[in-house]
């Protein structure tokens, strides 16, 4: 693609990514065939090649953004599933992340968007102030039809049933490996150590028994990924420094990886090296970048114990993040069919489920759409449970099927020795306490 920015322009890091980007584009449209938006809506506009023009225009002209053209911006998942069918390696991700930047800084929004950007990102990135949003949700539930905003709606529908108690286990600590093979740093999360504490806690005993030493170090917390997607970068990069900063610490002292068990983070924390590139924290940053590693990478590396046929089929739900931010689309499935499990792949499972971090609750009604198809398609294996490897997908499936949805280290876990999942339980709880390591 021909793009004509000025000397002047190009001094902008940010622009000067744009114009790589834009230049590797051919205009083959192989991205509409995957693009969930424009398969829903059937808008050039809603598609990756549609929303490059858009962006391409904008940036260009130095324009002011218009309704029109956030409109269609807003409506981008990121599940970059446009990235894993671009035969010229556009990358997506960098450019649409731009634009938000960039509409963040210029677009004057009407004031109720202002209003639930503001509460999204003040909430969910904090455990305790997510904790009591939740606990509201569930007193307001009653009420919801006289609610007049969708998105409101669709906040409130988030809630769970049951609010876990907080874990101990997320707080910094170090728990030791039977039979030391590695060292690794555990990002315990925001928003998923509000939602669903048993996740961390098999994570950490499922590594421990397999011979990994976890440390969850003093300092971390949010990746920055729910700001960073709303074009919220000053929010996004101080939530990054402090990371950077608590595992540059742990890894000083010896670090083999850093753990990351929600795969939406995941993404962005290994593109903390381009997000600091030009920020005094750039070698740290791409330091902890290149040890971070989805939870599945760091399993695939440790000695999981062949297990016993349990005929108990499992449909494995490819989060996006981790399927195409990653390129991680094996490593789960060959570890459930290691523990003994059947696993069962649905149609179109590169397609999103609509969840996209904050994306259900800003775009509820394409969310929803995308939320049905991916539940018929996962129902249609009739299995005995759904496993996927993010937080959001979780929430965002469970909300609609009667099938118990866990992560794959809690399938991984029960299987090596830890206890059954709570989720599978008929009253969602466990019988075992909680938190609880063995």
């Amino acid at each position: 693609m021909q793009t004509h920015f000025t000397p002047e322009q190009l001094t902008d890091p940010g622009t000067a990514r744009a114009n790589e980007i834009l230049r590797a584009c051919v205009h083959c449209g192989f991205c509409t065939a995957t693009c969930p938006t424009y398969q829903v809506l059937g808008d050039e506009l809603d598609s990756p090649r549609g929303r490059i023009y858009l962006i391409k225009d904008m940036l260009e002209n130095n324009r002011k953004p218009d309704e029109k053209t956030v409109t269609h911006i807003d409506r981008c998942l990121s599940c970059l599933a446009c990235m894993t069918t671009c035969p010229s390696g556009v990358h997506y991700m960098h450019l649409v992340d731009h634009a938000r930047a960039y509409i963040e800084e210029h677009y004057d929004r009407p004031w109720s968007d202002r209003a639930l950007r503001w509460v999204l990102a003040r909430v969910l990135p904090y455990p305790n102030r997510f904790r009591l949003a939740l606990l509201g949700a569930k007193i307001t539930r009653p009420f919801v039809r006289f609610l007049p905003d969708q998105r409101l709606r669709a906040m409130i529908a988030m809630a769970p049933k049951v609010i876990p108690p907080v874990s101990r286990n997320d707080d910094p600590q170090t728990f030791p490996a039977q039979g030391k093979k590695m060292r690794v740093a555990l990002m315990t999360g925001c928003a998923q150590k509000a939602l669903n504490t048993d996740i961390n806690d098999a994570t950490i005993r499922l590594l421990t028994r397999l011979g990994a030493e976890v440390v969850v170090a003093e300092g971390a917390g949010c990746c920055g990924a729910l700001t960073h997607h709303m074009g919220k970068e000053n929010e996004s990069h101080a939530a990054a420094a402090k990371n950077i900063r608590a595992w540059v610490r742990e890894m000083d002292n010896g670090l083999d990886a850093i753990v990351i068990n929600t795969s939406g983070c995941g993404t962005t924390v290994k593109d903390y090296g381009h997000m600091f590139r030009n920020d005094p924290l750039a070698d740290d940053a791409a330091r902890v970048s290149a040890i971070a590693m989805d939870v599945s990478e760091v399993l695939m590396k440790l000695d999981l114990p062949m297990g016993t046929n349990k005929e108990t089929k499992v449909a494995y739900h490819a989060a996006c993040s981790l399927q195409h931010g990653q390129q991680i689309k094996t490593y789960p499935k060959e570890l459930l069919k290691k523990a003994g499990y059947t696993v069962l792949e649905p149609a179109d499972s590169h397609l999103c489920c609509g969840s996209a971090g904050t994306y259900n609750l800003m775009q509820p009604e394409i969310s929803g759409q995308l939320k049905t198809r991916k539940v018929d398609t996962l129902e249609a294996l009739l299995p005995d449970i759904i496993a996927a490897g993010n937080i959001g997908c979780m929430m965002q499936i469970g909300s609609a099927t009667d099938v118990p949805i866990v992560h794959t280290v809690e399938l991984l876990d029960w299987a090596t020795g830890g206890p059954k999942p709570p989720a599978m339980d008929s009253a969602g709880k466990s019988d075992v306490k909680v938190p609880i390591l063995r």
